[in-house]
């Protein structure tokens, strides 16, 4: 597999310790063909100093100033590279020496031209509520795959060919590109597959705060999907039916299941909270072309 050309992608804005930490990380793999595309998505700190102060011909560092979007970077950095595969990492997360290895050799094996990785959550020494019902409730990447034909972007490979065939990223979302962008490609005929050998690691988040701007932020999406994909995902307005919900398992003590539970609820309404927000107040980003083509 030496002879795979690889490009590892990583979007960031102002995470100049998530970035340190996972290019620290990335820089021990196994396998020695690839290169690390970092995106700075127009960080007001140190972030792309962090990135510079790396002395090492693999890492490349590029900017995207003009859209703020984590998808907008992605496309930053797919155009910035020509590798014939391309992963996707979020800054702040770890993998361990083997981990581009595994997924090639998955890759391979499975002739795949998309691809999701194992995610596994690690919690912080005394975790609190929010970061142990974050832990449970997880990162179920094989789920996504079989019933809603995506794998996130934080754990993602991809044949170039494909961005030439459907297209990049939508850079008009702020959250659930990934799933229009996994569901594109399999419309598309493409199959979707799951290296459960290849494992990365992502700390879990650690206060309710941060949950509920993550779920306020998903909501928002989910009224962009309706916005700029109505033949695919319904009127925007008509909120789509809550999809991947996960019910705190019954072998948990009483206490956490109970906690779990109306946590779940409380965030759920959330998400709809950030829905109608967006519907109220959000506007179309006409200034923005449709799903870009990697030829622009």
């Amino acid at each position: 597999m030496s002879y795979l050309s690889v490009s590892i992608i990583i979007p960031v804005y102002n995470d100049p310790d998530g970035i340190q930490t996972t290019l620290e990380s990335l820089l021990t793999q196994s396998h020695t063909n690839y290169q690390i595309t970092v995106v700075d998505n127009n960080s007001a700190d140190r972030t792309p100093d962090v990135v510079q102060s790396y002395d090492d011909d693999r890492i490349t560092l590029a900017h995207e100033t003009e859209i703020q979007s984590s998808y907008a970077a992605r496309n930053t950095g797919i155009r910035n590279t020509s590798a014939e595969i391309l992963a996707f990492v979020d800054a702040d997360m770890t993998v361990p020496e083997d981990w581009l290895e595994s997924a090639l050799e998955t890759f391979q094996t499975e002739d795949a031209d998309y691809m999701g990785c194992n995610v596994e959550l690690t919690l912080p020494t005394d975790p609190t509520l929010a970061a142990r019902y974050d832990h449970h409730t997880g990162f179920p990447i094989e789920q996504y795959l079989e019933h809603q034909q995506f794998a996130p972007t934080c754990c993602l490979f991809v044949r170039r060919k494909v961005f030439e065939d459907v297209g990049l990223f939508d850079h008009r979302l702020i959250s659930g590109g990934d799933k229009e962008f996994g569901n594109r490609v399999h419309e598309a005929g493409y199959d979707l597959h799951f290296a459960d050998d290849a494992t990365m690691y992502h700390p879990t988040r650690n206060s309710l705060t941060e949950l509920i701007k993550k779920d306020r932020r998903v909501g928002r999406g989910l009224c962009q999907l309706q916005r700029y994909h109505p033949d695919r995902y319904g009127t925007p307005g008509v909120p789509p039916r809550p999809s991947g919900l996960k019910s705190p398992d019954r072998d948990l003590p009483t206490r956490d299941r109970l906690a779990f539970s109306s946590l779940s609820t409380f965030l759920t309404g959330v998400r709809g909270l950030g829905y109608y927000q967006e519907y109220a107040t959000g506007e179309r980003r006409d200034d923005l072309e449709g799903i870009p083509r990697l030829e622009d």
